[in-house]
């Protein structure tokens, strides 16, 4: 075990994630990166190890390509075109297909054994994509899912209730864009549940800002970034570390032969379980309306391929 990262993309969230790992404690040691602008990836890689004496972790850094899949233990993708204002997850589809079969045809190629972790929109669709184009368990296809949703739920509940988040235990479940929702039912604070502290209509106000945060980030500064980048490390940590921590991490779905976000044990098999927690009537409609639009997404990729 080399704890050797690969990421592929060095645009905003690629750099987010890389910048966030030098920063926490990890086991990683060594980072590479990979970009179709080889000028920009050889740039950011110095500005990272010039950084690395005042950081918590001694990664090192350094550009890349492909034949360094051999021996990483996880691939994390970044890559593929910017989601613009106005457009949805879903517009980049037919963009960030055509860079997926092309980058996982590359790995492809090499000796990789390890996790692909994957972070680029939309998210559901481009995880699904990775496990069916490099025939790899699905245990060892990750989407970052809706953990950054997940974590800005608690952010909320958190400044809402004047509590801890870590003492909040509710998650965005379903697919990472406009039908994701709070499985509230479950959701609780302390070992109370979550309607003994706040009404229906603040969860439901909670619930709406939670689904607008990235379109309202766009709108602002143009993308989004240092959210999902801690997420990414957290995941990573999850995984080298052999954590078994519950995240709400995009896995795949036999049953309906895609990849959805529910919570699942994070580890270093990768996805060592899905959980699945008990729905009410009402969220088992809105997961059943999940399930429907990412497999429209993923039926549009194959009549293009044909």
């Amino acid at each position: 075990m080399k704890n050797k990262i690969v990421l592929i993309g060095c645009g905003n969230v690629g750099m987010a994630y890389a910048y966030s790992l030098i920063n926490q404690k990890t086991f990683v040691k060594e980072l590479i990166l990979i970009d179709k602008n080889i000028d920009k990836a050889s740039g950011e890689a110095l500005d990272l190890n010039h950084c690395t004496q005042f950081a918590n972790s001694k990664i090192k850094v350094k550009v890349g390509e492909y034949y360094e899949c051999d021996d990483a233990d996880i691939i994390v993708i970044t890559a593929g075109a910017n989601q613009k204002v106005g457009e949805t997850r879903k517009d980049l589809i037919n963009k960030n297909s055509v860079i997926f079969k092309s980058i996982v045809d590359n790995i492809s190629k090499t000796n990789f054994k390890g996790i692909y972790l994957v972070a680029t929109n939309p998210l559901d669709v481009m995880t699904y994509l990775t496990f069916k184009y490099s025939k790899s368990t699905s245990n060892r296809v990750i989407g970052s899912g809706t953990t950054l949703d997940t974590a800005r739920l608690r952010f909320l509940l958190s400044e809402k209730v004047k509590i801890n988040s870590n003492n909040i235990e509710a998650y965005v479940i379903g697919e990472h864009g406009d039908s994701e929702f709070v499985a509230w039912s479950n959701a609780t604070i302390g070992l109370k549940k979550i309607n003994e502290f706040l009404s229906q209509n603040e969860l439901d106000d909670i619930e709406e800002e939670v689904r607008n945060s990235a379109y309202e980030i766009i709108e602002k500064k143009g993308a989004t970034a240092y959210g999902i980048g801690i997420c990414l490390t957290s995941i990573t940590n999850a995984i080298l570390e052999d954590q078994n921590t519950i995240l709400s991490v995009s896995s795949y779905d036999k049953e309906n032969d895609i990849y959805i976000s529910t919570p699942a044990i994070v580890n270093r098999n990768g996805i060592q379980e899905k959980l699945f927690i008990p729905l009410n009537k009402e969220e088992q409609q809105k997961l059943a309306h999940s399930v429907n639009i990412i497999k429209d997404e993923i039926d549009k990729i194959r009549e293009i391929e044909k």
